[in-house]
């Protein structure tokens, strides 16, 4: 009888767990892959930005209880930079349940998996970086190069220089060198700075760096001997730290420097300290310890002892932009699931039209806590960039400090440039631009 009842309890213990729905396919979760280096060379300017983009998902679950409800998920890949690991990555990431985009962090990877990323339907974001004619959603679906580009970055510097000069009439006869990571990424602004220098008259001369860039005495040598009015700093994690030891070398001033907005962040600097005095740099973000959404990370997820990484690096450059792009993701899902269902695990195409229909004004900002942080804005089925507005900051030997208003990158040069490579690309891949009327689906 004893055992009678064993078995009657078992079976029912049993039968309850098969009938019960498990946790996990109860669970609600937006997956987030994350591509990340934290390891190598660029290890240094990976890692804040890395973590700026985990303390963002934490504190959306922590404060927020998740995106309307839905928890967000993440797992980390890591690169190394490497395009090779990065696609490996992707391919093993690709197909989690509730997959929303990739954030490659690199433009090789951007390259490689721009047309994978088509095929399987998953948007591609890659803010600041990438292929600069992806900017037309209409020739790239998939891609979404989110408030600027190499081309907007460059045209921004040499509308600054211009203006030192006093005006662009005086760049006619003037040096302007570009120090380059040699890679996609480093030789990514030179169409837009010979399309320039068409049109000024500056002579445009091309200094390439091979990476990772710890070894640049030729590169220097050549800046020593040709003495170009400015330098255009084209470098990505030591190379930019190593690049600024060698100016100093060589008595190259650094206010005469300009670097991109990956050249321009404290990893780059810190080491150089008062060496780097005077060097310039484009921001897309601001950095520091007061917006908002810095204190709320702190507050919910520093404070509860859930950071990624040390407390003192909150806020940085790097750090606040890895923010921004997670909270544009973010923003994408919250978007989607207003067409498609308030509380729903949103699809990646869903996600792509959420990318697609972005809209954040000055209000929707300072309600995310993004006060001052960025600029407005917004996207469309044919704009997939969104805002093209950038400063420059420059170093006082201890801390950044923005050295210039608000620049735009002048779209009568950017526009057709965009049109032109991507209808090269259309043409080699053999495919069809879009129409706006098929892009609400």
């Amino acid at each position: 009888m004893r055992l009678k009842s064993y078995v009657l309890a078992a079976v029912a213990a049993v039968s309850a767990v098969l009938a019960a729905p498990s946790v996990h396919a109860q669970a609600k979760e937006q997956f987030f892959p994350l591509l990340v280096y934290r390891t190598g060379p660029y290890g240094p300017n990976g890692t804040p930005w890395a973590n700026g983009k985990q303390d963002y998902l934490k504190m959306i679950n922590a404060r927020d209880g998740g995106i309307n409800g839905v928890k967000a998920v993440f797992e980390e890949c890591e690169t190394g930079y490497a395009t090779d690991r990065g696609v490996e990555c992707y391919e093993r990431l690709k197909s989690r349940p509730g997959v929303t985009l990739f954030d490659p962090q690199a433009t090789g990877i951007t390259l490689a998996l721009t047309e994978k990323t088509a095929s399987d339907k998953i948007p591609l974001m890659h803010l600041g970086y990438g292929r600069p004619e992806s900017a037309d959603g209409l020739a790239f679906p998939w891609n979404f190069p989110l408030m600027g580009s190499y081309w907007t970055a460059a045209d921004v510097l040499i509308q600054h220089i211009a203006k030192r000069e006093g005006g662009f009439d005086k760049l006619k006869g003037k040096k302007i060198a570009l120090v380059y990571h040699d890679s996609p990424y480093g030789k990514e602004p030179i169409p837009l700075l010979n399309e320039r220098s068409k049109m000024h008259g500056y002579d445009l001369q091309l200094i390439p760096v091979t990476p990772p860039g710890v070894e640049q005495k030729a590169a220097w040598l050549q800046v020593r001997q040709s003495r170009p009015d400015y330098v255009l700093l084209w470098g990505w994690g030591v190379m930019n730290s190593t690049a600024l030891k060698e100016a100093q070398a060589t008595g190259y001033p650094r206010e005469k420097m300009y670097g991109v907005w990956w050249a321009g962040a404290e990893p780059d600097v810190k080491d150089v300290g008062e060496g780097a005095k005077g060097y310039n740099a484009l921001n897309l973000n601001t950095s520091g310890t007061q917006p908002k959404v810095i204190q709320d990370i702190l507050k919910y997820v520093h404070d509860k002892g859930q950071g990624t990484g040390p407390r003192d690096e909150v806020g940085s450059v790097l750090y606040t932009r890895g923010v921004i792009i997670q909270m544009l993701a973010v923003e994408a899902v919250r978007r989607a699931q207003e067409r498609f269902g308030k509380g729903k695990v949103v699809t990646s195409e869903q996600v792509r039209w959420g990318l697609e229909n972005l809209s954040l004004d000055q209000k929707k900002l300072d309600a995310l806590g993004f006060a001052g942080v960025m600029r407005p804005l917004q996207t469309s089925c044919g704009d997939h960039m969104g805002s093209t507005w950038v400063r420059v900051h420059t170093w006082d030997g201890s801390k950044w400090s923005f050295s210039s208003d608000w620049y735009e990158a002048d779209q009568s040069i950017i526009k057709p440039m965009i049109k032109t490579a991507a209808d090269k690309y259309l043409t080699e891949k053999k495919n069809t631009r879009r129409t706006p009327e098929n892009c609400q689906s």
